[in-house]
């Protein structure tokens, strides 16, 4: 039988180097993971299991804890790897975090990679933070995201207008910036923001379809350039296919994907658990087989 022990690092540098994607899927219900993990099995695709601290604290999934736990119960190491998700320095309400105690505890826990999101703090904090993180990620033998650019759409209050978002390059990340990030925090991967948004978080706007958002792929070609190593691309629900499918080609070598799968969890979860689980399955086949065409990527991967 074959081990599959190779690091998440060296898998997300060959995805990059092959042009192919990873996707990470975030569980904010544990009974979500299953139709998940079910889904890339069935198709043979590499992916990550993934959690961030907002999904424990304004969504379902419990803990750090109990999604380790839920995924050791399913995992397969040919077509999976536990990742930590956001773990921001200061978050969407704008109140400081324990985030070297969290992401501490993940490690201790066996997460194979982990997040933390400094976006909110001044550059030069951004770097102390994350290679304060990075030290300790790198001393557990797991690689480390980092994040650069504001990804917004998880803060309180409506956003400004996409287009003007768009246009005005606000929170974009700056490719100068992140090669000085890059070379002083050894972060192995890294968010960007070339006009990706996350999904809306609040109770009252959590339902809603998402902003059909833009990649500014002359920008995103510019911050590759300048880091040659993997970029990731939060907030993958909604945009173009023609966008993402140029992103792959210039660094993405990660893509979150939350919004798709819980929404359609969320709708029939009060009606049956088991009758949601299958409306997720259906969502990942669509994504892995239509909208990322990555069917198969376990094996170009290993």
């Amino acid at each position: 039988m074959i081990e599959y022990k190779h690091s998440t690092d060296m898998l997300v540098n060959k995805a990059r180097e092959k042009g192919i994607v990873i996707p990470g899927f975030n569980i904010p219900y544990l009974p979500m993971m299953e139709p998940v993990m079910r889904a890339l099995h069935d198709t043979d695709t590499f992916g990550m299991i993934m959690v961030a601290r907002l999904e424990w604290i304004k969504f379902k999934s419990g803990s750090m804890k109990s999604i380790r736990d839920e995924y050791e119960k399913l995992k397969d190491r040919r077509f999976t790897r536990l990742h930590l998700d956001h773990v921001p320095v200061i978050d969407e309400d704008n109140l400081h975090t324990n985030f070297e105690r969290i992401i501490a505890e993940a490690i201790d826990l066996g997460y194979d990679s982990v997040m933390i999101d400094g976006s909110r703090l001044s550059l030069a904090d951004n770097i102390e933070a994350t290679r304060k993180i990075a030290l300790l990620a790198h001393n557990a033998g797991i690689p480390i995201e980092a994040e650069l650019g504001a990804v917004m759409g998880h803060e309180s209050g409506p956003l400004p207008p996409y287009e003007e978002l768009f246009a005005s390059g606000k929170g974009f990340t700056s490719p100068e910036e992140a090669k000085r990030f890059v070379e002083e925090t050894q972060t192995d991967w890294l968010s960007v923001a070339i006009g990706n948004i996350h999904g809306a978080i609040s109770a009252v706007t959590r339902t809603e379809k998402k902003i059909e958002a833009r990649l500014a792929i002359p920008h995103l070609k510019l911050i590759n350039e300048s880091v040659n190593i993997p970029l990731v691309l939060h907030g993958g629900t909604g945009i173009a296919k023609e966008y993402l499918m140029q992103s792959f080609k210039q660094g993405i070598a990660k893509i979150n994907i939350a919004t798709a799968i819980r929404q359609p969890y969320e709708k029939l979860m009060n009606d049956s658990v088991s009758t949601a689980q299958e409306a997720v399955y259906r969502e990942m086949l669509d994504l892995i087989n239509n909208q990322l065409e990555i069917a198969g990527s376990a094996n170009r991967i290993f």
